[in-house]
């Protein structure tokens, strides 16, 4: 059976509004979805925006969404009081920080002018004695190195503990929500709608999908890796007050190896430094709570298990709020055992802060609405003339209308790395399938696609088979990107949607056999990396996020990919693109500032 399917260039851009469908599914929500500026109060929260967008029609009603909609909508009413709860805290962390800070440094002068007031040659003969007599004595073998320091240290600790008090209290959080539901339930788009409302609430929010959270993650511990390697912003920091202090150059050699063991015991757990920078990089005033809105959690492998257990437990313990979502219940998350016992600190801790919320339907909204929907515009298949052909036609409409000229640039990725873009202009770019998923690129790859290109043309989509395996899990990475962006996708491929992921006469992309082969063998292509983010360190550091998924998870995977395609052809997640996508805020942003800038001047 062959469909072509075409549409004018205003249409492709999203800019002709599609008649009213009575059966919107909940995923195209996210078409609505957008920052909210009203005043903080019931008429702008999630159940609110829920049963408008039944009311209008734009969604079909759901009671398991509607019922989850209401733990958001009183979630959010606690916020406000929290987040002043938060403010005051804060204030009072920071001045307890400044006195056991400004304490410190006293014990620490005292213990400098003690060492200069004694003469560095009897302790030189002091010492000497006291080598005489410990030449005849047998070491301990439970003595390491280090350990006077640590000693010392732990003394300073005390001492600050009986001078300053102990740390002050955290108001106790509000309860967060683990959503967790089949594909297309509508997870996402009413965890979407709770961090749209949070503006204007919560001063520090953040929203991650796995893919990027784990990439962010790895960014952060190589730059504090680095940071210990190279030791320069550290020995700047130490010898800036520790420079002109009158003391000889023998006592300020002690007082910097002081401060340099206790920064090296703090930077020992690297994994709190990491959690509290994925706030603070967009802080300006760190007073007030913190909401983390977190999409498809998942733990894949060993690095994901405990870098969520270590970073997402620090959150839950400071205050953060946890809203996130997945498609597996908390005590599933982990079906292959590993790193069990920190795996269940980490249960424990997500018990104790969440509420777990079910949606528990059955039907893929996503799907649902894809079947209503009279024409899939932009998914051209199969890989004939004329399907080739309405390809190339969209292309040139869409490049003509946003205007520019047509060619190859270079665009940062994590990591210092660059991506070549072999076709584009001005927010429009068109790569062929082998391009992006045939070489060893990944989630960090595609994020910069996705940030950069409001519409994204991928030409050759092949029907998937255990031939191309590596290929798929990547092609199902970028799907999970462009979709978490907001972003048009356009293809040409050998299969229909439903069809691309069931395998080709070479045989089933999904095959029990072969995957348990698979899991089993170090340094297979079949295992290569999904979120492979390239070469970050000479040494030291891990150059890739390992992506080991069960069978379950493949499955859901494939499933999620197949959901978010379907949804991606509808007239309302095209309508969504012009005002959610990053590339339009930031112009509309970028006129905001201007108009403002001419306001002003006049």
């Amino acid at each position: 059976m062959r469909r072509v399917f075409s549409i004018s260039g205003f249409r492709s851009l999203g800019l002709v509004r599609s008649p009213k469908s009575h059966y919107s599914p909940v995923i195209a929500l996210r078409s609505y979805c957008q920052p909210l500026h009203l005043s903080q109060s019931s008429s702008s929260g999630p159940l609110s925006q829920y049963r408008s967008l039944v009311e209008q029609g734009k969604l079909q009603h759901d009671p398991n969404q509607e019922r989850v909609a209401l733990e958001l909508e009183n979630l959010l009413g606690r916020l406000e009081r929290y987040e002043r709860e938060m403010e005051e805290y804060h204030e009072k962390l920071a001045k307890w920080e400044d006195s056991r800070e400004n304490e410190r440094r006293r014990i620490l002068m005292e213990e400098a002018e003690l060492k200069q007031q004694d003469s560095w040659t009897s302790v030189t003969r002091h010492q000497s004695r006291l080598f005489g007599r410990w030449m005849f004595r047998r070491k301990p073998d439970n003595v390491e190195p280090g350990v006077g320091k640590w000693v010392s240290y732990l003394n300073r600790e005390r001492k600050l503990d009986s001078l300053v008090g102990s740390r002050p209290t955290a108001p106790p959080a509000p309860k967060g929500l683990y959503i967790w539901g089949n594909v297309g339930s509508g997870k996402t788009m009413l965890m979407d709608m709770f961090y749209n409302a949070t503006q204007g609430i919560v001063k520090h929010r953040r929203r991650y999908h796995f893919n990027e959270a784990m990439l962010k993650i790895n960014e952060q511990m190589h730059k504090i890796w680095k940071n210990q390697v190279e030791g320069d912003s550290l020995q700047s920091n130490v010898s800036n007050w520790i420079r002109n202090l009158p003391f000889d150059s023998k006592v300020k050699e002690w007082l910097a190896a002081e401060e340099r063991y206790k920064q090296d015991v703090q930077m020992k757990n690297i994994l709190p430094d990491v959690a509290d920078k994925l706030f603070i990089s967009q802080q300006v005033d760190l007073r007030g709570a913190s909401i983390l809105c977190f999409d498809e959690i998942q733990t894949v492998d060993v690095f994901a298990i405990v870098a969520l257990s270590g970073i997402l437990g620090r959150l839950l313990s400071t205050g953060t709020v946890l809203v996130a979502t997945s498609n597996r219940a908390p005590k599933d998350l982990n079906q292959d055992g590993m790193q069990r016992e920190i795996f269940l600190k980490f249960l424990k801790k997500l018990y104790g802060h969440c509420e777990i919320a079910l949606i528990g339907s059955d039907i893929d909204y996503r799907r649902l609405i894809g079947q209503r929907s009279i024409d899939q515009a932009h998914y051209f298949w199969p890989l004939d003339s004329m399907a080739l052909k309405n390809f190339e036609k969209m292309w040139h409409e869409n490049t003509d209308h946003v205007g520019g000229q047509i060619g190859s640039v270079t665009i940062p990725v994590m990591f210092g790395r660059m991506l070549e873009v072999p076709e584009s202009c001005n927010g429009v770019a068109r790569f062929t399938f082998e391009y992006l998923c045939g070489q060893p690129v990944g989630a960090a790859d595609y994020i910069a696609v996705a940030e950069n290109y409001h519409t994204v043309f991928i030409s050759n989509i092949p029907a998937m088979s255990m031939r191309i395996r590596d290929k798929a899990r990547r092609f199902i990475t970028l799907i999970d990107e462009l979709y978490n962006h907001h972003c048009r996708l356009v293809c040409s491929a050998a299969a229909s949607i439903d069809e691309l992921f069931q395998g080709t006469e070479e045989g089933t992309l999904f095959d029990l056999e072969s995957f348990q082969f698979e899991t089993e063998m170090e340094g297979t292509k079949l295992r290569r990396n999904v979120l492979e983010e390239g070469n970050v360190s000479s040494g030291g550091t891990s150059t890739s996020i390992v992506s080991m998924l069960s069978g379950e998870e493949e499955m859901f995977a494939f499933r999620r990919a197949v959901s978010r395609l379907i949804e991606m052809q509808t007239p309302l997640y095209l309508e969504g693109v012009g005002s959610l996508h990053h590339y339009f805020r930031q112009q509309s942003e970028t006129k905001s500032a201007n108009y403002l800038q001419s306001q002003l001047s006049h």
